[in-house]
């Protein structure tokens, strides 16, 4: 599987902003699908992640009730609509896919990771 993730760009605080991870190369419906960011000098941290229906999602702390992950499995791609965003969350913003919906926090259990596309927020 092949992921493309795009939609990164220089917003003020309390804009939005919305990533897409577009698939190919691989049943897309069989993967969990997550978010994971880093910021200069940090380790990656995970951000969001779906199951491969949809059906489930999770977040971590810092983002819950700001951001909402989807996926659109007929053009095999997952969304990360950011609102409300804080110069806190500049970042390279990465997805990774993974085929069950265990471990979604940990960065080592994906398979398959994107290139990153940068989100810089400015106060």
């Amino acid at each position: 599987v092949q992921l493309q993730a795009s939609g990164g760009g220089l917003v003020q605080a309390g804009g939005s902003l919305r990533l897409s991870c577009a698939a190919s190369g691989g049943s897309f419906t069989s993967y969990a699908v997550g978010w994971f960011r880093q910021a200069p000098g940090k380790e990656r941290e995970f951000v969001a992640a779906i199951s491969s229906r949809g059906l489930n999602t999770y977040y971590a702390d810092s983002v819950r009730g700001r951001f909402t992950i989807s996926r659109d499995n007929a053009k095999n791609t997952v969304y990360l609509q950011m609102n409300s965003l804080k110069p806190e969350d500049t970042a390279v913003y990465y997805c990774a896919a993974k085929r069950s919906w265990t471990k979604v926090i940990i960065t080592s259990a994906y398979d398959y990771w994107g290139q990153g596309t940068l989100v810089t927020v400015s106060s």
